[in-house]
């Protein structure tokens, strides 16, 4: 028979009394609390001051509190950045620039996505010739500075009449985002088995077949990984938009830079705030909403390998 052990084998064993709590506030979960609330106001300050900034009129701002909450709190300045502030010449507001970006955004995430995809698909199942060869070059192609690239890039377009067009900036885009795009869908079915595969295979599916009807449904973590990186960073991107995309395409963050560096006139720096903040939402509601569906690609797959 087994004698339960007695109060003091169990201290020695590292079991607590029945009814002992462990104290939640112990000198080293403190510390961790302090750091995370000194990390926290640290990284929101700045948003807080815009959002204050953005929502107090001319008259306050001149009172030089940064830090104070607006008392006459006024949503004019964002309207005037959408609809009405100046970008250069023209005095439309920043509205232009977010559907510039909407345009360029949506092909450039799909297609890249989707050529990623085929990629790290061909590349995980179809061993094809050459494939590592293949994989190196594309590799080595994410790691490339843009700046490298900018010129060569500029005269293929030019030749190609395409550049300083919505089309040519879209596989601007399309191009630099397929490197990273290939990684996680490669690396992500590399941890699918390949008796799946092997079965497809026996049942008579092909390349595109399997591809559509097996690979693409199982995907859906990484896809959703895959947007949020593509979205996030060709929204926020201003060199190739600056260069590519031509007077008729500018995005939102090339509009939003002649917006606050516009020197006529009285400098509005609500405006400019408010500016700011709608070219950060769209980003910002993406992380928020997509989150948890980031976490979960990212440990599903897009690390293996």
């Amino acid at each position: 028979m087994v004698r339960p052990l007695g109060p003091v084998a169990r201290r020695g064993a590292g079991v607590s009394p029945a009814g002992a709590r462990r104290s939640r506030f112990t000198p080293a979960r403190i510390g961790l609390y302090v750091l995370l609330l000194s990390s926290a106001a640290f990284f929101l300050l700045p948003l807080y001051v815009m959002i204050a900034t953005s929502l107090k009129p001319m008259e306050e701002i001149r009172l030089g509190q940064l830090f104070a909450w607006p008392l006459d709190m006024t949503i004019e300045p964002w309207r005037q950045a959408w609809s009405s502030a100046c970008t250069g010449l023209e005095c439309r507001g920043i509205q232009v620039g977010f559907w510039n970006s909407v345009r360029i955004v949506v092909p450039s995430t799909i297609i890249s996505i989707f050529f990623g995809a085929l990629n790290g698909y061909a590349l995980s199942f179809w061993r094809v010739r050459w494939a590592g060869w293949l994989f190196g070059v594309l590799m080595f192609g994410a790691f490339v500075p843009y700046q490298v690239m900018l010129y060569p890039l500029v005269r293929s377009l030019a030749t190609a009449s395409l550049f300083g067009t919505l089309t040519g900036i879209v596989l601007i885009h399309t191009v630099f985002g397929m490197p990273v795009m290939t990684l996680l869908f490669r690396n992500y079915y590399a941890g699918v088995p390949s008796e799946l595969f092997k079965a497809a295979r026996i049942d008579g599916g092909g390349f595109w077949r399997i591809f559509f009807q097996l690979m693409l449904p199982m995907s859906v973590p990484i896809i959703a990984v895959a947007v949020i990186m593509q979205m996030t960073n060709i929204w926020n991107d201003f060199l190739l938009g600056l260069v590519f995309a031509g007077r008729e395409n500018l995005p939102m963050t090339v509009q939003l830079n002649n917006v606050i560096n516009t020197t006529t006139g009285e400098r509005l720096y609500n405006v400019n705030m408010a500016a700011t903040m709608l070219t950060s939402l769209l980003p910002l509601a993406v992380y928020l909403v997509s989150g948890r569906w980031f976490v979960r690609g990212i440990t599903a797959g897009a690390v293996k390998g």
